[in-house]
């Protein structure tokens, strides 16, 4: 489905939100003879290239699992490489900040980074909130269940302080204590490199959202690959609920 053409796809029914776990970059790298840390600066070249593809068709919101909280676990050097391309994506988002339709938000549990890091998102962040092209969400040091547990405090903290009470913690409440508040859940997940798995990422939100995964490793998915896992979505006969979509 690699090539089906553009026009193929419905404008009125483009998925308002797609997240996507980009993985493979390691993979690339090793195919190639190539370090880690160029198989990771592969895939930030295709995230960009696929964030605009992504605009120009309308998608609103995209969530990226850039980093994990299992990811420490790599080894330092790894780590050491992703946190340096960060900085540099950082810095060049910065950069050209004025020049993109991309407003870029930062999910996750960032205090664990860097203070330069961490003073770099709060200046891109300021920087593109009021773009209104596309939203990027990047998942940092982001763990589903650690996001939870970060909700549920929220939640029996506010309680404690009488901001809530308990007969009003619904389904309805907790999206608004999770990272991506404000944000429609995903419609469409897009896994790479073959896997399988949703491997701890947005867990509440990925509750009813439709999952593509393609064997492409992360930094070949290319345009073509994107629009074949839209024209899926849409021409699949989706359930929620008991309700035909």
């Amino acid at each position: 489905m690699g090539g089906r053409a553009l026009n193929s796809i419905d404008e009125n029914n483009m998925p308002l939100h797609i997240a996507i776990i980009m993985d493979g970059n390691g993979r690339w790298a090793k195919k190639r003879g190539l370090p880690k840390k160029m198989g990771h600066k592969a895939g930030a070249e295709t995230l960009e290239n696929i964030t605009e593809v992504a605009r120009e068709l309308g998608v609103k919101y995209i969530t990226v699992y850039a980093f994990s909280t299992e990811n420490w676990k790599r080894s330092n050097e790894e780590v050491a490489g992703i946190m340096d391309l960060l900085r540099q994506y950082l810095k060049e988002h910065i950069k050209t900040a004025n020049k993109r339709y991309v407003r870029v938000k930062i999910i996750g549990e960032i205090s664990r980074l860097d203070k330069d890091i961490q003073e770099q998102i709060v200046v891109l962040e300021a920087l593109t909130k009021d773009k209104n092209g596309i939203t990027l969400n990047i998942a940092l040091n982001y763990g589903g269940r650690d996001e939870l547990v970060r909700s549920i405090k929220k939640i029996a903290d506010d309680t404690k302080n009488n901001k809530i009470l308990i007969e009003n913690i619904t389904e309805d409440l907790i999206p608004a204590y999770l990272d991506t508040n404000g944000i429609p859940d995903p419609e469409l997940m897009i896994r790479t490199s073959g896997e399988k798995r949703i491997s701890n990422f947005l867990l509440w939100q990925l509750a009813y959202t439709e999952f593509d995964f393609s064997d492409k490793l992360w930094p070949d998915y290319s345009k073509e690959d994107l629009v074949a896992a839209i024209w899926q979505f849409q021409n699949k006969d989706r359930r929620f609920g008991g309700r035909n979509l």
